[in-house]
């Protein structure tokens, strides 16, 4: 049971006047925004942030003796020491910025997988992933010959944990698994299947783009071995991402990019590539969006990832309730153990048409497959709409929900 609010310690959903995208009217209703799976708002330390590298430092980074640069790349190797300190990775040499989770299992699957896999391998995978979490395997797969294999779920949308652990074999090369799903908000049983697969020798990524939001991540304690995520997740800026590895497991891989910044010589004949983490960051970053993820890193550790869990537990468990007191309703992802996210759909009303009557109403959704499509074929449906929680989200943003999903189907009535 969460412990009471004191004086002292405000509602974690008073953060809302934090944000300023979140003080405007659409359509003459006040903003709910339930679309924080796809991109969640930023609030004014990040925006504040990003500013001053522009108007102030800005330079490239490593490369240059003069101040800006200076102030440039203190600003940018602070924040990877932020995200090593947020996640308690080892090293700062475990710590590889990504233009995002996409980019990051791209680069574990290319560097990584690709030179330790043939015929007969395989890469093991649930059927509750985003299709950043399909593709580049299958791309892989593609390229060796090896095979992909995926665990299934059930009508709650749960992965069968015996049935997964069951497909890990010799042959499996790499586990990759969604911390949380993004269509259904599944919290997946990471730490059995980690122990299992460390049994096999068997090297596990966890998809982190929904879990860093929501929860305290301690790559440690989960024993993976590689983890990724996306800043815009988790109020910062787009294009930026992590890759967590094992600092020996990256040692051993060879570089995913070539050009400036990850070498240390260069010749005709041969080039000495550029240590860890360097090696895999490859020409000009995104200096102010790595800059951007530090504030917001701040900003989260400032609130508290305890109190962010318990917040959006009690408004996942207040909207889930609303909504299945609705007629008609149908919900997907009734996991016993979720974080953030509901999808639904409601009788006859297509996602797209009731996405675009809820806009009418201030309220922001996303509906669609959610690029989860194997999920919404298991199901039977083209598609959900679908309700994502952050920490500024309220009981008030929920009840506009509800009425606006009321008025959608007097309407289609």
């Amino acid at each position: 049971m969460s412990q009471p609010q004191t004086r002292s310690q405000p509602q974690v959903a008073d953060c809302r006047r934090d944000f300023p995208a979140l003080q405007q009217q659409v359509s003459g209703h006040p903003l709910a925004y339930l679309d924080n799976a796809a991109s969640a708002q930023q609030p004014q330390a990040v925006i504040d942030a990003v500013a001053r590298y522009h108007g102030e430092d800005h330079a490239n980074v490593h490369r240059g003796v003069h101040t800006l640069s200076h102030r440039a790349t203190e600003a940018y190797e602070g924040a990877r020491d932020k995200i090593r300190d947020f996640v308690n990775a080892a090293s700062r040499s475990e710590i590889v910025l990504t233009k995002g989770t996409t980019e990051a299992i791209n680069l574990v699957a290319q560097s990584f997988c690709r030179p330790r896999l043939g015929p007969g391998d395989e890469i093991l995978i649930t059927h509750l992933e985003h299709h950043a979490n399909i593709v580049p395997w299958q791309l892989v797969c593609e390229q060796t010959g090896a095979t992909l294999v995926v665990a299934p779920i059930n009508e709650r949308g749960e992965l069968e944990l015996e049935a997964c652990l069951g497909l890990m074999s010799e042959q499996t090369r790499m586990v990759a698994v969604a911390h949380v799903s993004n269509a259904l908000g599944t919290i997946n049983p990471v730490a059995d299947i980690v122990a299992a697969a460390r049994e096999l020798g068997v090297p596990v990524l966890l998809d982190g783009a929904q879990g860093v939001p929501h929860m305290a991540i301690d790559v440690q304690a989960l024993g993976c071995d590689f983890y990724t995520f996306s800043g815009h997740k988790m109020f910062g800026p787009t294009g930026t991402g992590v890759l967590y590895g094992r600092e020996t497991l990256l040692d051993a891989m060879p570089p995913y990019q070539g050009g400036g910044d990850m070498i240390l010589e260069v010749s005709f004949e041969g080039t000495t590539y550029n240590e860890l983490p360097y090696k895999f960051e490859a020409g000009t970053p995104n200096i102010s969006g790595t800059i951007g993820l530090g504030a917001a890193i701040d900003y989260l550790n400032g609130v508290g990832l305890d109190r962010i869990a318990r917040h959006e537990d009690e408004l996942l468990s207040y909207m889930t309730r609303k909504l299945a007191d609705l007629p008609g309703i149908r919900l997907f992802g009734t996991a016993a153990s979720k974080a953030s996210v509901q999808s639904f759909l409601v009788g006859d009303i297509h996602p797209h048409d009731l996405g675009t009557i809820l806009d009418h109403q201030g309220v922001a959704i996303r509906t669609g497959h959610h690029c989860a499509m194997p999920v919404m074929q298991f199901f039977g449906i083209p598609g959900t709409a679908r309700a994502s929680l952050a920490l500024y989200n309220t009981e008030a943003d929920v009840d506009q929900l509800i009425a606006a999903i009321t008025k959608a189907q007097r309407l289609f009535a």
